[in-house]
């Protein structure tokens, strides 16, 4: 089924779904395939196709995944990166809403019917901004493509990196025989069906704050 949502309603609608994934409805395989045949189509540095897709379903390996989130995730919330923002900015007073959803999807990441952690070829560490730049531009876009592709079918899913703390990314890398040493792995997506398809545009920060023309 799809929304039949036009071009620009996927792409101010397509939110991070954490408490509105339905960890009930199972979400076919042919689904995902098509959704990720859509994301194949995004640009690549170099005509690289470096990515890879890994898709987790085994429950067991559903809960590992879900234990080293969980794990780094407790360390994050004290830290004071998640504490940055001051009263009167807008961020700060989203941040009780955000981070209540956060730790309800750290606590039931394996409940979702499919996991995903996108990869590229090569390890990102310590390199100049131009490699890592040039990789995460191969991949990235097509993790985004993935995600509006899944919004137009119902579905929904969240961007999230915090597994790749502390050695978790090797910990994961073990667990699914992704071979750590030549393979970065990009974050760590819940796939699920969406409860109600209803999502509107984000509160954001107004254009003129962060737009610079020809000079900072």
């Amino acid at each position: 089924m799809k929304l039949n949502l036009t071009a620009d309603e996927v792409l101010t609608t397509t939110r991070s779904v954490r408490k509105r994934l339905d960890f009930d409805r199972p979400v076919e395989r042919s689904v995902v395939e098509e959704c990720l045949e859509i994301a194949l189509q995004a640009p690549t540095g170099s005509n690289s196709q470096g990515w890879h897709w890994v898709i987790v379903e085994d429950q067991a390996k559903k809960t590992a995944l879900r234990d080293i989130y969980l794990d780094n995730f407790k360390i994050y919330a004290g830290s004071a990166r998640s504490n940055a923002y001051q009263p009167g900015d807008m961020r700060y007073e989203q941040r009780d809403k955000i981070t209540e959803s956060a730790v309800y999807l750290a606590e039931n990441f394996d409940r979702c019917p499919l996991l995903l952690i996108p990869c590229i070829e090569g390890r990102l560490d310590n390199l100049p901004s131009f490699t890592t730049a040039s990789a995460w531009g191969s991949l990235l876009p097509a993790v985004w493509s993935f995600m509006l592709a899944l919004r137009e079918r119902g579905m929904g899913s969240a961007w999230t990196t915090i597994h790749l703390m502390r050695g978790g990314e090797q910990q994961a890398a073990e667990l699914l025989g992704i071979p750590y040493d030549t393979v970065t792995q990009g974050g760590l997506f819940p796939i699920a069906y969406t409860i109600g398809t209803e999502f509107q545009p984000a509160k954001r920060l107004p254009l003129a704050n962060v737009l610079h023309w020809d000079t900072w």
